[in-house]
C-alpha cells in the first residue's frame, strides 16, 4: 500500500507527513523522508507509522527568526499535526535528539500521548555527557574503527565548504564509525533528498539539547517510556550514563541492543520490532 502523504502549514513552514501501515498509531518525529527508510516493512504490518517533519528538515521562510526554532515551537508543531490528522493519543517516537522532542511532548501534552519511545538518545548533549561518550570511544574501540573515523572526519571541512547547506548530513555521514556497528556501512541512501534547515538544526543540537534537563517535569508525567540503546553507539553518552536519571521516571523500560550502534530499528530490525511490540502490548 502506498504511503498517504500530505503537509500542513505552520507559520509558513510546510511540514510534511507520511502515513504507512494500520493499527496502533506511532507518531515519529523528525524527517518524513529519512525516517521511513529506517523502520522495517514488517513493523508496518503491526502498527501505523506516521512520520512527520519538524522545522529542521524543511525550508524556512525568508524572514525566519531564531525563536522560530525553539523546542517549545517544535512541540506546538507536533501537536498541530496530531490535531490535523485527528490522531487520538498516539505513541510518540523520537530517535537520537528527537528522543528529547518525544519526551518533552509527552510532558507538555500528557493526555495526548499513550507512550513514549526514545531511540539512541543520551541523557543530554551537555559537555559532561559528551565527555562520557568520548571516554567510551577512547577506551572501548579497536584501532581499525578509530582509523576509519579519523580518515572520514578529516574530510568533513571540505564537505561543508562544498555544500554548507548539507552540513548536518555531511556530519552524520562522516561520523559513521561512531554511529554504525558496521563502520563501513554507507548511510548516504538514507539521506537522499532530505532537506537541512541548518539554523534550526544548529540551534537544536548546539543549544537546546545541550541545555536540556530530562528530569524536569517527570514527576508529573505518568506516560510509560521505552528507551532503546545500541551497545556500539559512540555518538551519545553510554548506557551507564542513564543511571543518574532513571529514578526520576515513573515507568521506564531500557533495552540495550547488542548488535547495534545509533540506529537499532534498522541495524537489528527484527529484534527491535519484537521488543517494541512486546513492550507496547505489556503497557496497553
Amino acid at each position: 500500500m502506498e504511503p498517504k502523504r500530505g503537509a500542513i502549514d505552520s507559520d509558513r513552514y510546510k511540514l510534511g507527513y507520511s502515513i504507512e501501515g494500520e493499527g496502533q498509531p506511532l507518531l515519529v518525529i523528525g524527517s518524513s523522508i529519512y525516517y521511513p527508510r529506517t523502520f522495517s516493512q514488517n513493523l508496518r504490518t503491526k502498527v501505523q507509522l506516521i512520520f512527520i517533519d519538524h522545522r529542521g528538515f524543511v525550508p524556512a521562510p525568508a524572514n525566519a527568526k531564531p525563536d522560530d526554532h525553539r523546542l517549545e515551537v517544535i512541540l506546538e508543531d507536533v501537536e498541530r499535526i496530531r490535531q490535523h490528522l485527528g490522531i487520538q493519543r498516539p505513541v510518540i517516537v523520537g530517535h537520537s535528539g528527537h528522543g528529547y522532542m518525544a519526551l518533552e511532548y509527552a510532558k507538555r501534552y500528557p493526555s495526548n500521548a499513550s507512550h513514549v519511545v526514545m531511540i539512541a538518545t543520551g541523557p543530554s548533549h551537555a559537555d559532561a555527557d559528551m565527555h562520557l561518550a568520548e571516554q567510551y570511544w577512547q577506551e572501548a574501540v579497536c584501532p581499525e574503527r578509530k582509523e576509519k573515523f579519523h580518515r572520514e572526519i578529516s574530510r568533513l571541512a571540505s564537505d561543508i565548504e562544498r555544500t554548507p547547506e548539507k552540513k548536518f548530513i555531511s556530519l552524520c555521514l562522516r561520523l559513521g564509525a561512531r554511529m554504525w556497528k558496521d563502520w563501513n556501512y554507507d548511510a548516504s541512501p538514507l539521506w537522499q533528498d532530505v532537506y537541512n534547515n541548518m539554523p534550526a538544526l544548529d540551534y537544536l543540537w548546539g543549544h537546546a539539547f545541550k541545555k536540556i534537563d530530562v528530569t524536569k517535569g517527570l514527576a508529573q508525567m505518568k506516560v510509560p517510556v521505552f528507551l532503546a540503546l545500541g551497545r556500539f553507539d559512540y555518538s551519545v553518552a553510554p548506557y551507564s550514563s542513564w543511571a543518574r536519571v532513571r529514578p526520576h521516571f515513573h515507568d521506564l523500560t531500557v533495552r540495550v541492543f547488542e548488535e547495534s550502534s545509533h540506529t537499532p530499528q534498522l541495524e537489528e530490525s527484527e529484534l527491535f520490532d519484537r521488543e517494541l511490540i512486546g513492550w507496547l502490548t505489556s503497557k496497553s
